[in-house]
């Protein structure tokens, strides 16, 4: 696969969640921006649960996985550190882990809602250790570096956003769309500069 081809792949994902996103909490005049959780689009009591999981959460995890390949491929020398890439694999990895198992949010004690818990938490704390370690990787790239700080800056965001729920408790689901918004921005930012590497070459499946 060539690094278009890969960078496809990842804007493919915050396009399809997003979309995805929009038309389905549209569809619930019950569905708060405000006070609702992402994941309440595809509870187990949810109408169109399997919908939102394939859609939102199985389909765009599937893509990241895939694309973090092609991305770590893109900068990263034969000695390079493999977290960067397991990282953002796992990211979607555990995004689709938790379209799998939808949360029963009556029963939060629940397997299913425990495996969505471990596949939402999974796939952030996965974000972060992937993102840390790419900035160390762009640092030593003329191509990426340039672009160091303006990730950073969106991974910061994300972990400021969990914050948001102590400051504005009457509206706490807001910070969780923060944190999707720029974990996705992450995603759609590389995936852009990917798709415009200069030098168009294929990218070997194997890894080094």
């Amino acid at each position: 696969m060539t690094n278009r081809n890969y960078a496809i792949l990842g804007l493919i994902s915050p396009i399809l969640f997003g979309a995805t996103y929009f038309i389905m909490a549209n569809q619930r005049p019950e569905y708060s921006f405000l006070y609702k959780l992402v994941s309440e689009l595809g509870s187990l009591d949810a109408p169109n649960k399997w919908t939102w999981n394939i859609l939102g959460y199985i389909i765009p995890g599937i893509l990241i996985s895939m694309y973090s390949i092609g991305l770590y491929k893109s900068m990263a020398e034969k000695k390079s550190s493999k977290l960067p890439l397991i990282g953002i694999f796992l990211t979607g990895f555990f995004l689709m882990f938790s379209g799998v198992f939808p949360a029963d949010l009556d029963n939060r004690s629940s397997i299913t809602t425990i495996f969505h818990m471990i596949g939402s938490y999974g796939s952030y704390l996965s974000f972060l250790i992937g993102t840390f370690t790419y900035s160390k990787l762009m640092k030593d790239n003329n191509y990426w570096k340039s672009s160091n700080v303006t990730l950073l800056i969106f991974v910061w965001l994300t972990i400021a956003s969990g914050t948001w729920s102590w400051f504005f408790p009457n509206i706490p689901s807001v910070g969780q769309r923060v944190n999707f918004f720029f974990v996705f921005a992450w995603i759609a930012y590389t995936a852009v500069k990917l798709y415009r590497l200069p030098k168009e070459n294929p990218i070997p499946n194997k890894l080094n």
